[in-house]
């Protein structure tokens, strides 16, 4: 008769054990997934952020007090590249400045193509009309005067809001439409600053 045969022991792990460690635990398995889902959204985020939104860092004083000296924002690079929206009166672009393109000013949409823009003792009028500016507070405001200027087709005419130290079309000239790569979003710090821009 045969006797029962006993395996001799083995430094093998059991296939028990070998088949649990091909599967980790649950926990591990939600912390795997957990990092790969951030790992997901970042990358999204970065996507997002290089290609369809840049960020920059306001210097000067000229769009006071709507933008202060060294804030951040975001800029939409492709609102008006890509035909979502149409540049606006009001809309805050960012430009290259047509007196050196190697540097990007902010300002205020005031003039688009086709209207005429006169400025006397500091009052804005577009087209025959005092407009209204609420992002102006009295303040900010000067008494300079410009003659009467069209606005050249594929061209806008900008102004900072603090008028009383803003570099602008009143002294430069207007902006071609190529020069303008960005609309002004969103500020993103200092934190106690963070919302939409108008």
């Amino acid at each position: 008769m045969d006797e029962p045969v006993t395996p001799a022991p083995s430094s093998e792990p059991a296939a028990e054990q070998v088949e649990s460690r091909a599967h980790p635990p649950a926990s591990s398995a939600a912390t795997i997934s957990w990092l790969r889902d951030l790992m997901v959204s970042v990358l999204i985020a970065a996507v997002v952020i290089l290609f369809l939104y840049q960020p920059v860092r306001v210097e000067g004083t000229s769009m006071m007090p709507g933008l202060i000296d060294q804030e951040r924002i975001f800029i939409n690079k492709f609102a008006y590249r890509f035909g979502i929206s149409d540049i606006q009166h009001g809309d805050t672009v960012v430009f290259w400045y047509p007196g050196d393109p190697s540097k990007s000013f902010i300002k205020r949409i005031i003039g688009v193509p086709g209207d005429k823009v006169l400025v006397k003792d500091g009052q804005v009028f577009v087209n025959d009309v005092a407009i209204d500016e609420p992002y102006v507070p009295g303040d900010y405001r000067d008494h300079v005067s410009t003659p009467l200027k069209a606005v050249p087709p594929g061209e806008y005419f900008v102004l900072g809001d603090h008028r009383s130290s803003s570099n602008d079309s009143r002294m430069w000239g207007t902006v071609p439409r190529r020069y303008i790569y960005g609309k002004a979003s969103f500020v993103y710090w200092p934190l106690d600053r963070l919302g939409l821009l108008r």
